[in-house]
């Protein structure tokens, strides 16, 4: 039976309601406009016109950007779940409940720190005559071009969304119920096939959530792809900077940030679908 609404239920549920409201739907709404006003002399004037969305669109260096963006972001996410998959696991089942906690006490304490403080301690380590390269130095190898590579990148996405996929699949792992792992051993299945078809079922929930939270992270950064990737290959977020300071086309920059949030409006949903599909009411 379906419960009905209560004025106490609205009074707790309003600040949340604003908050969506004053910082999700109008400014949301004022991009969407913003997309169809157009620049003259670098002035920008209220219109409805649609040669922003034209012209961005039918630009083969808005799809490059886009190919880019969403092929970094997806083996970000990809690269992040693997590696952190067995980091969640063990501090979830190998470890005491104290030992559990100063983990988890251990992931937060990046996010003390600005990303972009870690990102340039990063170019430490990479740049040609970094720490890295020096230490390879010592048995005979490289230097290795290590910084402004894709390959730096990632590790700027990795460096932003490690720890936080790595708590979001800890909290999905502790709530396993551990009778079907004990019941999976007792049929003699081996650890690993139990962890294929117990733990990561069970846990598929979080496991996908977890990633979600990496792709979207990574799909909309602009730190790690200009401070380590050098620009190349050119995200959206770059491709929105460029955009601005080309004429102050903020309506086509608009028109690349509204492209952004629908794909990862589409990306979440069917992400959430994937990992609810199956379950119960």
């Amino acid at each position: 039976m379906r419960r009905p609404v209560s004025l106490y239920g609205l009074t707790f549920s309003l600040p949340l309601l604003i908050w969506q409201l004053l910082f999700f739907v109008f400014p949301l709404l004022f991009l969407v406009a913003l997309s169809f006003w157009t620049v003259k002399n670098f002035v920008m004037s209220p219109d409805f016109d649609t040669v922003n969305w034209t012209t961005m669109y039918g630009r083969a260096v808005f799809w490059q950007a886009y190919g880019a963006t969403f092929a970094l972001a997806a083996g970000a996410a990809a690269l992040t779940s693997i590696l952190a998959f067995p980091c969640a696991y063990a501090i979830a089942f190998k470890l005491s409940d104290t030992a559990r906690r100063w983990a988890v006490f251990l992931m937060v304490i990046p996010f003390f720190t600005s990303y972009l403080v870690r990102v340039y301690s990063w170019q430490i380590f990479l740049s040609d005559n970094g720490i890295i390269n020096v230490m390879l130095g010592w048995i005979g190898l490289g230097p290795y071009p290590l910084l402004n590579t894709v390959g730096a990148t990632m590790v700027g996405y990795l460096t932003l969304s490690f720890p936080l996929v790595v708590l979001l699949q800890l909290f999905s792992l502790v709530f396993i119920d551990r009778t079907l792992i004990e019941a999976a051993h007792n049929m003699r299945c081996g650890r690993v096939r139990t962890v294929f078809e117990v733990v990561i079922p069970s846990a598929r929930v979080g496991l996908v959530i977890a990633a979600l939270f990496a792709f979207i992270l990574s799909f909309g950064d602009f730190v790690s792809p200009i401070y380590l990737g050098g620009g190349d290959p050119t995200t959206l977020s770059i491709l929105i900077t460029d955009t601005t300071k080309s004429g102050q086309q903020w309506p086509r920059a608009a028109v690349i940030a509204l492209t952004m949030i629908g794909t990862l409006m589409v990306v979440a949903f069917a992400a959430v679908q994937f990992a609810y599909k199956g379950k119960t009411k």
